[in-house]
């Protein structure tokens, strides 16, 4: 037979190589997909830039002008014709070809002006078809289409060179990984740059607007994730790692859903793009879960776990319910991946069932998953910077650059000083509200009024784990963990006494020729352990009944967290008994009012500052710089009065909240005297901190009956250990009886035959072990009536005069036994950490649990290994507030 010590350990190693070979580095099941977007470049119609733009020097300049700009107008027309014909295949020179051709397009914008006017390049018409619905096209007589047409494209081209690269290792993933974060800087800053000035017009595309350049930003970021998940997982970072790099995966793809989910883009994209995006988002969420559940398997956070897994499953369950027409690849990773899931969580709940016996929490109240980005969208401002470019350098003097640049900081100080002035403005609204208490105390006459999320999140934390009305069941789990421990304790000890009595029996028969020890010395030790399991009990029945008592003396205190809502339970703001002019209403309505009207000004002021922001952003006066002939500083003092309305606006806007908040306080002071504010303050106060104190007891009680529970799981695998002893120690002493009943009727049979005959067989005035009724074992032979378990590594168990003693002598014989009962004090619970023998002969008793006031018991250093028993049918609830704590004790 197996120790119980060599028993834990085997169960130990199988579950950490079990817990080994679910964390272990496997391949990704998203990595199986491979299955990423690229997009397609944007088509374009014939332009021929050369003649208009040289008409136009001609015309504004001179025809020298125009001959010296020869070279730059010939380039300039050999860009665009590449980019129509694709002179060179190759993504990479592609590439560079839109970049250099985005460039000169921004030298042009700064001095050509391309429109319908008639002073302006008015000959030059763009036309662009869109990307996803190639039918559809837009023309307009601008410049803006045609830079945020190059920009789609260049976006469009980095995305395709990165599923160029081989993602099957490590360094193609990387390489893939950075050009989808080049296509992501691409579309944003299409987004930010182009696409709003594009959109301006009847003729525009879907594909060109701020929301389509944004969920193909967020689409290419998403790839970039990816690429960078899977080399994770190549390298076998840990699950805590890989969850959050997952996590972010699935992030990125749900923004580019949502995108694609509303208008304009709903009805623009094929299906196909929606289901693709949708099974990404959900697949990774999952594998988010599938990581951070490995990590939490391995600190041991068995309910957490099993909450993340079953989120999973739904997610991927979800997800199948609409993937018609998703690639193979992707659902086979799902289905891999919902194999994987589904085995960790079947593992898990076995476990908890089995071990942890843990509250699993709804997947609801989990804290979201944490997520790292590791990509960012590459910044294009450097990649696109046309300022160091030569073309048309002659065409506009430096000066003229430079008077633009003073411009622009003429602007941005008048938006700052603005900005400041409105940020102001709101802090000191929020200031003097605060100090007002409004309008909490208008809330609160009118009933609405709510804890401080501090309290309150506090009294549902309570209120969650069962709040007071709860107590009572789980007090009936101590009273029923305690009677089986009880029960255990009187098993245990009758069939000890048993034995003692059938022992007892044999050596009055035979006398002199029963020579094997006596019961009552080789079972001391076990009673002495029963005994002292019995006094615990017995003590612990006293903490019980403290505890009982508190609940009961308490409940009146703790009843107030059981009103639901909470806010239900808290003093009300009261009209007035006895009112003199009836005027309540009247004050009420004129300071609610007030309070809307303050709203107003705040939203005006976010308008305002909305407004500036706009103004500047388009804001362009270059064409009238290269054009003007009179002084800059005139120019500039006519473009900056632009701005002088919105000034007066934010001053008006803040002068009028000055004037409003003294009436406020006009009317705040009038409404505290009316409805006795004061009054209601200082019961509000009495109420919160009694709702403090109600949480401080629940919380205490809560705690003790937690340290009950685990101390009476303890103390039963305590006594389910020595009851498993006991059992052995009869069970050998059965098989040596037997064996002595043999050799003394030997002995007999030697003597005198005939007293035989005369006087029946020996074995007929002998009674066999544990019942006086069976046959005689002259009859049949006792080896035939062994007990029915005989453990299978033990030899046959020889006589007992020649083997050696039991191996339930004395004490130093024994197993350490992990409970001992410190000697008695004068103090009504003895300190859980005194130990009067030393460790190599460790008892196992244990003092009760302290009492309500303190920990039941500190059993961390003298926890014993569970033997193969049943565990007790009770879930030990989480101590609170801490959310993840098992109710088995831990092997220290």
């Amino acid at each position: 037979m197996l120790s119980n010590e060599l028993i834990f350990l085997l169960i130990k190693f199988l579950e950490f190589s079990w817990a080994a070979m679910a964390a272990s580095p496997s391949p990704s099941s998203a990595a199986t997909t491979n299955i990423m977007l690229a997009i397609f470049e944007k088509k374009t119609n014939t332009v021929d830039l050369y003649r208009p733009l040289r008409n136009y020097v001609a015309f504004h300049y001179s025809e020298r002008e125009a001959q010296n700009l020869e070279d730059d107008l010939q380039t300039l027309k050999q860009l665009r014709s590449d980019l129509e014909r694709h002179s060179d295949p190759s993504l990479p020179s592609r590439r560079d070809l839109l970049q250099t051709y985005y460039k000169a397009l921004c030298l042009v914008e700064t001095r050509f002006p391309i429109s319908s006017d008639s002073d302006h390049v008015n000959t030059l018409t763009f036309v662009w078809f869109d990307a996803f619905k190639p039918k559809q096209k837009a023309s307009q007589q601008n410049i803006h289409l045609e830079k945020a047409s190059v920009l789609f494209n260049l976006g469009a081209i980095y995305s395709q060179i990165a599923l160029s690269y081989d993602r099957n290792t490590v360094d193609g993933r990387r390489q893939a990984s950075h050009a989808f974060i080049a296509a992501a800087g691409s579309f944003a800053f299409l987004r930010d740059n182009a696409s709003m000035k594009a959109s301006i017009g009847n003729s525009t595309t879907v594909d060109l607007t701020v929301e389509c350049a944004g969920m193909l930003e967020k689409l290419m970021l998403a790839q970039a994730q990816e690429c960078v998940f899977e080399n994770t997982i190549a390298k076998g970072s840990t699950p805590g790692v890989c969850a959050k790099i997952s996590r972010q995966v699935g992030l990125y793809y749900e923004e580019a859903l949502a995108a694609l989910n509303v208008a304009p883009l709903s009805q623009h994209f094929d299906k196909s793009w929606i289901v693709h995006v949708q099974l990404k988002a959900a697949l990774f969420y999952a594998e988010a879960c599938y990581r951070y559940g490995l990590e939490l398997h391995e600190k041991e956070e068995i309910a957490e776990e099993i909450a993340r897994l079953r989120s999973a499953v739904n997610a991927l369950t979800d997800a199948k319910k609409n993937s018609k027409g998703a690639a193979a690849q992707i659902l086979d990773g799902i289905n891999k991946l919902e194999a994987h899931v589904n085995r960790n969580l079947e593992r898990a709940m076995k476990e908890n069932d089995r071990v942890y016996l843990m509250r699993v929490p709804s997947p609801s109240s989990l804290p979201p998953l944490p997520a790292f980005s590791m990509v960012k969208p590459m910044a294009m401002n450097e990649v696109l910077d046309a300022s160091k470019e030569k073309m048309f350098a002659n065409l506009v003097p430096d000066s003229s650059a430079k008077a633009l640049s003073r411009y622009t900081e003429m602007v941005d100080d008048v938006i700052r000083t603005q900005a400041e002035k409105l940020q102001q403005a709101s802090e000191l609204t929020r200031v003097r509200l605060k100090e007002m208490e409004l309008p909490d105390s208008i809330l609160a006459l009118e009933g609405n009024f709510t804890l401080p999320t501090n309290l309150k999140e506090d009294v549902e934390a309570v209120q969650i784990s069962g709040g007071p009305a709860g107590l009572e069941a789980e007090l009936q789990q101590l009273k029923d963990l305690r009677r089986v421990n009880q029960e255990l304790l009187v098993q245990t000890e009758e069939l000890l006494q048993k034995e003692a009595r059938e022992d007892s029996q044999f050596r009055s028969q035979f006398g002199t020729k029963w020579t094997r020890p006596q019961s009552s010395t080789l079972t001391k030790n076990l009673l002495d352990r029963l005994n002292r399991f019995a006094g615990n009990l017995k003590q612990a029945a006293e903490s019980d009944g403290r505890i009982e008592r508190s609940v009961r003396e308490h409940s009146a205190l703790m009843s107030i967290l059981d009103a639901r809502p909470i806010e239900s339970a808290l003093p009300s703001l009261a009209r007035p008994i006895m009112s003199l002019d009836q005027n309540e209403d009247a004050i009420v309505g004129s300071l609610k009012q007030s309070l809307r009207q303050l709203e107003t000004l705040g939203a005006q002021r976010a308008g305002l500052e909305d407004m500036l922001k706009e103004m500047k952003r388009k804001d362009d006066i270059l064409p009238k710089l290269m054009t003007s002939t009179g002084s800059y500083d005139d120019l500039f003092k006519k473009e900056i009065a632009k701005y002088d309305h919105i000034c007066e606006d934010i001053a008006q806007n803040i002068e009028e909240q000055e004037q409003l908040l003294l009436q406020i306080q006009a009317q705040n002071d009038e409404f505290s005297v009316i409805f006795n504010l004061e009054d209601y303050k200082a019961s509000r106060e009495k109420a919160y901190k009694q709702i403090e104190a109600a949480i401080a007891k629940f919380r205490e009680i809560k705690d003790n009956i937690n340290e009950g529970l685990k101390f009476y799981v303890t103390l039963q695998d305590a006594i389910t250990n020595v009851k498993q002893q006991s059992n052995d120690f009869v069970m050998t002493r059965n098989i040596q009886c037997r064996e002595m009943i043999e050799d003394v009727q030997r002995q007999v049979a030697g003597l005198s035959f005939q007293d035989n005959k005369n006087t029946g067989s020996f074995n007929n005035n002998y009674p066999s072990v544990g019942n006086q009724n069976q046959r005689s074992t002259s009859q049949a032979d006792p080896r035939s009536q062994a007990p029915y378990y005989q453990p299978v590594e033990q030899p046959p168990v020889p006589p007992f005069a020649h083997h050696p003693p039991p191996p339930y002598g004395p004490a130093h014989h024994q197993p350490p036994p992990p409970y001992h009962i410190p000697p008695t004090s004068a103090a009504p619970y003895p300190p859980p950490q005194v130990h009067q023998q030393p460790p190599a002969n460790h008892e196992y008793g244990q003092p009760a649990y302290p009492g309500w006031r303190g920990p039941y018991y500190n059993a961390q250093a003298q926890q014993s290994a569970s033997g193969p028993h049943t565990r007790p049918p009770y879930t030990i609830p989480s101590p609170y507030p801490p959310p993840h704590q098992s109710g088995y004790y831990k092997q220290q």
